[in-house]
């Protein structure tokens, strides 16, 4: 078992996963034919997108759509990805290409490269090998909540209010089902400049509070 196996509590069936899951696509430059990570980390994303959302599933219970959703951005983001990485020491195996100044802490290809290697755990060994590495990593799910998830709406609007010009947030109510005495309202929100998202809740004001949670996600996925 190699240090990274060690370190991931796994060992590799197919030791050339883990190798193509360390190879950032800057080997392009000194091997124009070498294959990369980006597919591993592709499969990664999706890998630790399941797992994170399972794991807020179990520790918010009385949380909707909205801020969970909020909460699994802020955790697969590649800011948290890469603060993951740091702890495992990632940066030190990566394969890059040649003459290259060290990635600082933080970098997206360390955060790309945590992806690639979830993606070849479950390649290699399937699902239970990637709850077994996922749970090694030991990725708290339970810290104090944020504004973003606290106030959504107040978050958005302060969003809106430091474009220029000013907009502001528009919430629309696109429907009611169920019964009167337990509905499902499905709301949207839009900012115009920067997004629109829907989301559902057991009132107005919850399916508003999840539908700017879901826009604020939206934004940290595309940082």
């Amino acid at each position: 078992m190699t240090e990274l196996e060690e370190k991931i509590g796994y060992e590799f069936r197919d030791p050339a996963l883990l190798a193509l899951a360390l190879a950032t696509p800057s080997v392009r430059q000194s091997s124009p034919d070498a294959d990369d990570n980006q597919r591993l980390e592709f499969l990664g994303d999706a890998v630790f997108g399941l797992l994170v959302a399972e794991a807020l599933y179990k520790a918010f219970p009385d949380e909707q759509e909205g801020p969970l959703t909020m909460r699994r951005a802020h955790l697969v983001s590649g800011k948290a990805l890469a603060a993951l990485a740091e702890r495992i020491d990632l940066r030190r195996y990566l394969v890059r290409g040649e003459g290259l100044p060290e990635l600082p802490a933080g970098a997206k290809p360390v955060a790309d490269a945590m992806e690639a290697v979830m993606g070849a755990v479950w390649l290699d060994g399937g699902e239970a090998a990637a709850r077994k590495v996922f749970a090694r990593l030991e990725m708290s799910v339970e810290g104090p909540c944020d504004e973003r998830v606290e106030n959504p709406r107040l978050v958005v609007q302060k969003i809106a209010q430091g474009r220029t010009p000013q907009v502001r947030p528009v919430y629309e109510i696109l429907s009611m089902e169920g019964p009167p005495h337990e509905p499902v309202i499905t709301a949207r929100v839009t900012v115009k400049g920067i997004g629109t998202a829907e989301a559902k809740g057991r009132s107005k004001a919850s399916a508003e509070a999840a539908a700017a949670a879901a826009l604020l996600a939206k934004l940290e996925e595309d940082r």
